[in-house]
C-alpha cells in the first residue's frame, strides 16, 4: 500500500475523524495480510479484530456525520479560539540536553550554520534549567510552568517511606484490582491501575480548553497519557518495555566462559550450537494471568550462513528474516500467547555482532508495539497506530537508546550510535509530519538523542578521562559534533517554518552538559561522618537498595542522582529525628559539610551548593522533596552505588564507564539553550517561562499558579532583537562582552572538569 500524506485538518474534530478512518483502511487491510497466519485461539483474537473493526467504523462515521453540528456549536459558544492570538502556530523543537557551550563552540567553528541563521535572525540564550537540573524534572517544569515543588517530579527515582525501597517517580502501574478464575488462569476484569504521579496540569490541556489545538510528541513524564481537548499526544520518557522495565535487553551468546553472568541490566542466554543450527527462547513479559505466574516466551532458531556474514532468525510459525553481519534489523514483531486467546504485542530490533568463534547476538529492549500497544502510550490511543500506519513501527520505550548495554560492554561505540541515529529518524518523520498538518495551534517534539549521546560519548572530548584507559579515543571524537551537525540540518528543514510571519519558533533545551570524571557515593560519607550506620559490626560496604542498613541509629541516607533523606520521625518507618528544631539543626549541619568537601585526589572542591528544600521551595508538594539536594561541581556526580542506596568502601572512585557526560550537578553550570525567531523582552529566559509564553501567544491567560512570565514583548512581531549573540564575534576564550549566553568554557567544552 503506498502511503499517502493526509490533508490538513479543518478542526479537531476532523483530525479525529481521520485518524479513524486512515485506522479503519489499515487494520482492514492488514488484518487481511495476517489471516494466513491465524492458528488455534486465533478466532477469539479475529474476532475481537473484527469488533474493533466494527466499532471503529461507527466512531469515524458518527464523528463525521455530526462534526457540521459540533462546528456551529463551538463557533457560537467560544468563537474563534485564535482571535486574541499574537500568532497563529507555535512551534518549539526539544533538543535533550543541547549544550549553549558546545552549541556556541560549533557554531563557531561554522559546523552549525542553520543555528547560526536563526540567531541571525532571532535571539540565541542560555535558558535557566530545573533545580535539580535532570530530564524529568526539567521537562515536568516546561510542561506545567512550575518548579518540583508543585509539579512533585524530583528525580527518577524516590524512595517509598515505609519501606525505604526505590519507587519510579513518574508512574504507578498495578493489576486489575478483580479477577475471575478460570481453571489454571486469573482473567482480569477492568483496566489496569496506571497512574501519572506528576501534579500540576499541562498546559497544552490549558490550551483545548480553549479548542486550540496541540501535538505533543515525546514531551518525557508523559506516561500514562493523561486525555485533553483538542489535541493528540505520544507519550515519552518513562514508558516502560513490555517488561514493565525501563528497557531490558537480551544477549545471546555461545560463550560461557566461567558459567556467569558477564553483566547487568539485561537478560543473558547462553547458546546451544549444532552445526550452524541454533534453538533457543526469547523471554518476554510476566504471564499475569498464569496462576504459577512465570514469564513468557517465544522459541526461535537461529541458522547461520555457510559464509558466517548473516544469518536466518525464525520465531516459530513465522516467516524467517535474514540478519546481516554488523547491521540491525528491521523492527521485529514479537507476539507472546498470554492463554486464552490473550496474546501481548512487542517489537524488537536485532543485531547480529559475531558468528566466529563465537555467535552473539543483540536484541534491544521489547518495545510496545504502536500498532497493537499493549498498554496505551498516546491519547487518543489511536494516535500511535495511526503513526505507525503512515510511517511504519518505531521506537516506543521512553529511554529508546539502550545506553545500558554500552556501559556493560554487551554493545560497543558503532552499535548504540547507529541505533541511536535510527531512532532519531523516526522522530524526525514524525516532527516535520505533525508540524506539515498544523497550520494553526501548537507542536512540539522533544529528541532524545542529543542527551543519550552525550551521555555516552562525552569521554572522547577528554582524552584524559578514566574510561579512555586503552581505547582509541580518535574514533569517536566527533560523536557528539555529528548529532548537534544533525539538530542543525533539522532547522535547516524547517526554513518556510521559520520564515512564515504567522509562526513563533523556538529550539530549546533542558539543560546542559559536562564532564563526569569522578563519582561521589555520599551514602559513604554519610557512614563517615556518622550519619548513617550498618547492621554489622565493622561493616563498610551495604547491598543495593540499602540491604544491611541499621535504620534504628542511620539519621540520613542518599537514593538517586542528588538527593539526600532525612530519616525522619512519623514520615519514614523507622523514623529517628525528631521535628522542629532537631531536624533543622541536623539539616543545616549536614549542608554546611558537605559544601566543604574535597577530593582527595585532585585537591578540589567538590560541591557547589547544597539546597535545603524547604527553604529553597515554597509549592504545595516540597515535602516530598529530598531534604537536601547536593548541587556538584563539575566533573563530578552521585557515583552509580550511590543511586542504588549502596554503601562502598570508598567515598570518591573514577568513573571508568562509558556513561561519562552529565548534567546532574548545580543548575547554574548546565543551562539549557534557547533559540527563536523572534525577539525577547526579557534578559534572562527560563525553562519555567515556557508555557505561561505560548500561553499568552495563543491570547489566553495563564493561571496563577504558573511561575513563569511571558517572554516576548506585546507586539512580537516588532521591535529590534535585543541581547542576541553573534557566536562569531567571541574572542578565543569564549567570552564577548555583555554576551547574554551562557559563554563557551573551552575547559568544559574539551571536557576537562
Amino acid at each position: 500500500m503506498k502511503k499517502t500524506t493526509a490533508p490538513r485538518p479543518a478542526s479537531a474534530y476532523a483530525h479525529a475523524a481521520l485518524l479513524l478512518l486512515y485506522v479503519l483502511l489499515s487494520l482492514t487491510l492488514s488484518a487481511g495480510a495476517a489471516h494466513a497466519y491465524i492458528g488455534p485461539g486465533a478466532g477469539f483474537a479475529l474476532g475481537g479484530s473484527l469488533l474493533v473493526l466494527l466499532v471503529t467504523f461507527a466512531l469515524a462515521f458518527v464523528i463525521i456525520l455530526t462534526w457540521p453540528i459540533r462546528l456551529v456549536i463551538n463557533l457560537i459558544r467560544v468563537g474563534n479560539p485564535y482571535k486574541n492570538s499574537l500568532t497563529k502556530r507555535v512551534v518549539i523543537l526539544g533538543l535533550d540536553g543541547l549544550d549553549p557551550g558546545l552549541t556556541t563552540k560549533f557554531m563557531r567553528e561554522g559546523r552549525m550554520p542553520n543555528f547560526q541563521k536563526l540567531a541571525d535572525k532571532g535571539v540565541f540564550r542560555a535558558l535557566d534549567t530545573s533545580t535539580p537540573s535532570m530530564s524529568p524534572v526539567a521537562w515536568s517544569t516546561f510542561s506545567t510552568g512550575t518548579d518540583a515543588s508543585h509539579h512533585c517530579i524530583y528525580d527518577f527515582l524516590t524512595r517509598d517511606p515505609c519501606t525505604y525501597m526505590p519507587i519510579l517517580s513518574s508512574t504507578d502501574i498495578g493489576n486489575a484490582k478483580k479477577v475471575v478464575n478460570i481453571g489454571r488462569y486469573m482473567v482480569p476484569i477492568g483496566k489496569p491501575k496506571m497512574k501519572l504521579l506528576q501534579k500540576s496540569q499541562h498546559f497544552w490541556k490549558l490550551l483545548g480548553e480553549k479548542n486550540i489545538f496541540s501535538i505533543i510528541q515525546r514531551v518525557p513524564i508523559t506516561f500514562p497519557p493523561t486525555p485533553f481537548k483538542n489535541g493528540l499526544l505520544l507519550s515519552g520518557m518513562c514508558v516502560p518495555d513490555l517488561r514493565g522495565s525501563q528497557g531490558t535487553f537480551s544477549f545471546f551468546s555461545t560463550d560461557n566462559e566461567g558459567g556467569e553472568a558477564k553483566f547487568i541490566g539485561g537478560e543473558q542466554t547462553v547458546l546451544r550450537r549444532k552445526g550452524n543450527v541454533i534453538r533457543s527462547r526469547i523471554v518476554g513479559p510476566d504471564n499475569s494471568m498464569l496462576r504459577s505466574g512465570g514469564r513468557m516466551t517465544l522459541p526461535f532458531t537461529l541458522t547461520i550462513d555457510e559464509d558466517g556474514q548473516g544469518a536466518s532468525f525464525e520465531i516459530d510459525g513465522t516467516e524467517p528474516i535474514h540478519l546481516e553481519l554488523n547491521k540491525y534489523s528491521d523492527w521485529i514483531e514479537l507476539t507472546f500467547k498470554a492463554g486464552l486467546g490473550v496474546s501481548v504485542s512487542g517489537i524488537a530490533k536485532i543485531y547480529l555482532i559475531s558468528t566466529d568463534p563465537h555467535v552473539n547476538v543483540y536484541m534491544t529492549p521489547i518495545h510496545i508495539d504502536p500498532e497493537n500497544p499493549a498498554m496505551p502510550i498516546s491519547h487518543p490511543e489511536v494516535y500511535a497506530i495511526y503513526l505507525a500506519k503512515k510511517q511504519g513501527k518505531f521506537a516506543t520505550l521512553g529511554f529508546a537508546e539502550d545506553t545500558w548495554s554500552l556501559n556493560e560492554r554487551v554493545i560497543d561505540e558503532k552499535v548504540f550510535y547507529d541505533q541511536a541515529m535510527e531512532v532519531y529518524e523516526e522522530r524526525e518523520t514524525m516532527f516535520l509530519d505533525a508540524v506539515k498538518q498544523t497550520k494553526k495551534g501548537f507542536v512540539t517534539t522533544v529528541f532524545d538523542t542529543t542527551d543519550r549521546i552525550q551521555h555516552m560519548f562525552y569521554r572522547y572530548l577528554d582524552p584524559t578521562h578514566p574510561a579512555n584507559e586503552g581505547k582509541d579515543v580518535e574514533q569517536w571524537k566527533d560523536a557528539i559534533a555529528s548529532v548537534y551537525e544533525k539538530a542543525d540540518q533539522l532547522v535547516g528543514k524547517l526554513d518556510h517554518v521559520i520564515d512564515d510571519p504567522d509562526t513563533i519558533f523556538m529550539a530549546i533545551s533542558d539543560h546542559g552538559f559536562t564532564n563526569f570524571r569522578r563519582g561521589i557515593n555520599i551514602n559513604s560519607w554519610l557512614r563517615d561522618n556518622g550519619y548513617l550506620f550498618l547492621k554489622e559490626e565493622g561493616a563498610l560496604e551495604s547491598g543495593e537498595w540499602f540491604e544491611g542498613v541499621d535504620w534504628s541509629r542511620t539519621r540520613a541516607f542518599a537514593l538517586g542522582l542528588t538527593g539526600i533523606f532525612i530519616n525522619r520521625k512519623g514520615r519514614e518507618a523507622s523514623g529517628i529525628v525528631n521535628e522542629g528544631r532537631d531536624y533543622r539543626d541536623l539539616v543545616k549541619e549536614i549542608a554546611e559539610k558537605l559544601e566543604g568537601l574535597v577530593d582527595p585526589q585532585t585537591g578540589q572542591k567538590c560541591v557547589r551548593s547544597v539546597a535545603v528544600s524547604q527553604q529553597y521551595f515554597q509549592g504545595p508538594y516540597r515535602f516530598d522533596a529530598p531534604d537536601l539536594l547536593a548541587g556538584w561541581e563539575g566533573g563530578y556526580r552521585n557515583s552509580w552505588e550511590c543511586a542504588v542506596g549502596q554503601v562502598t568502601q570508598e567515598v570518591f572512585a573514577d568513573n571508568t564507564r562509558s556513561w561519562s557526560g552529565d548534567h546532574c550537578v548545580d543548575p547554574s553550570l548546565v543551562p539549557g539553550v534557547f533559540l527563536c525567531n523572534q525577539p525577547l523582552a526579557v534578559e534572562a529566559p527560563k525553562l519555567v517561562d515556557i508555557p505561561a509564553t505560548v500561553m499568552r501567544l495563543f491570547g489566553q491567560e495563564p493561571p496563577g499558579y504558573m511561575q513563569g512570565k511571558m517572554l516576548f514583548p506585546d507586539d512580537v512581531k516588532s521591535g529590534e532583537v535585543k541581547g542576541m549573540l553573534d557566536p562569531r564575534s567571541l574572542d578565543q576564550s569564549g567570552s564577548a562582552p555583555g554576551a547574554l549566553i551562557f559563554p563557551v568554557d573551552e575547559r568544559k567544552a574539551s571536557g576537562q572538569s
